[in-house]
């Protein structure tokens, strides 16, 4: 499915969302002689004329995506790479001087990069790995060297540090981020890793446990615990298989049918439960002797 777009008189077809065939169809668009773009540079400039900034963009499509191309390696969309471009020869359209005598396509592809750059660094990895001036020309520059090198050895880091003006551990410090891999904040819930392990999230201070809290409660669990096991010990073999059978089973029996397996009725077998619930609860409950 496409869309009609006009270019000085010709309908163009402009496709939505199929990359293959924009670029076709921009393919199709004839290069502008240097004369004509002179002139729409001219209009643009004199009279504000949005046509003539139309006209030289859709002239100059297929440079973006030349350009675009260059950086495949980032493992981005060439898609997204291709709109960032178009933005960034928005901006230079906008800009473009023709008095300078040069070509649009040649001031224009410092602000198609620029554009492209800013992407890249933005959506490369999750923490944003250049945020200095320094950093940015050594990402791109390193990027470029990792093709044909390993890791760089002290004599190449200081080679790349004297090309680009920045000290040996700026570019050590990028070589480390360019080989550092994201980490998830939280671990995968399908992970079939026996081995413990932690995320990040892991090691946030949490605002309303405190570990010294939860120490003391599992302490405290495991004493009443042993109190309970030790005081359900002590009572008659009867009143623990009264106890077993009506709370610590997952199908649990009833008064009635007790009383049936001890002959007696089944208000005896409630009475002799509550007796021995109450001496597990006194025995739980009381402080031991010193």
């Amino acid at each position: 499915m496409a869309n009609a777009l006009m270019v000085r008189g010709q309908t163009l077809p402009v496709p939505v969302g199929n990359l293959e065939s924009y670029i076709h169809a921009i393919h199709a668009i004839p290069v502008l002689n240097a004369e004509e773009e002179r002139d729409l540079a001219h209009c643009l400039r004199a009279d504000n004329d949005l046509e003539s900034a139309k006209q030289l963009i859709l002239h100059n499509l297929r440079f973006v995506v030349k350009v675009a191309r260059g950086y495949n390696g980032y493992g981005l969309p060439l898609s997204d790479l291709v709109q960032e471009g178009n933005v960034g020869l928005m901006k230079a359209v906008k800009r473009f001087d023709p008095t300078m005598n040069v070509r649009l396509i040649s001031f224009a592809v410092h602000w198609i990069r620029a554009e492209i750059h800013e992407f890249i660094l933005r959506n490369w990895k999750i923490v944003k790995v250049a945020t200095t001036k320094a950093q940015r020309k050594l990402f791109f520059n390193l990027r470029s060297s990792k093709k044909r090198l390993g890791w760089l050895s002290n004599d190449q880091a200081q080679e790349v540090a004297n090309d680009l003006g920045v000290t040996k551990a700026d570019v050590l410090e990028m070589e480390k981020r360019l080989g550092a891999h994201d980490v998830s904040f939280e671990l995968p819930t399908d992970s079939d890793d026996d081995e413990q392990a932690y995320s990040p999230s892991q090691y946030l201070a949490s605002d309303v446990a405190d570990p010294a809290d939860a120490l003391e409660a599992e302490q405290w669990e495991a004493y009443t615990r042993q109190r309970f096991q030790g005081a359900l010990a002590q009572l008659d073999a009867r009143s623990q298989d009264i106890l077993a059978s009506r709370w610590l089973v997952e199908r649990k029996a009833t008064l009635q049918d007790l009383a049936t397996k001890y002959n007696v009725s089944a208000e005896r077998i409630r009475q002799l439960e509550n007796a021995a619930v109450k001496k597990l609860k006194l025995a739980v409950m009381e402080p031991e002797a010193a």
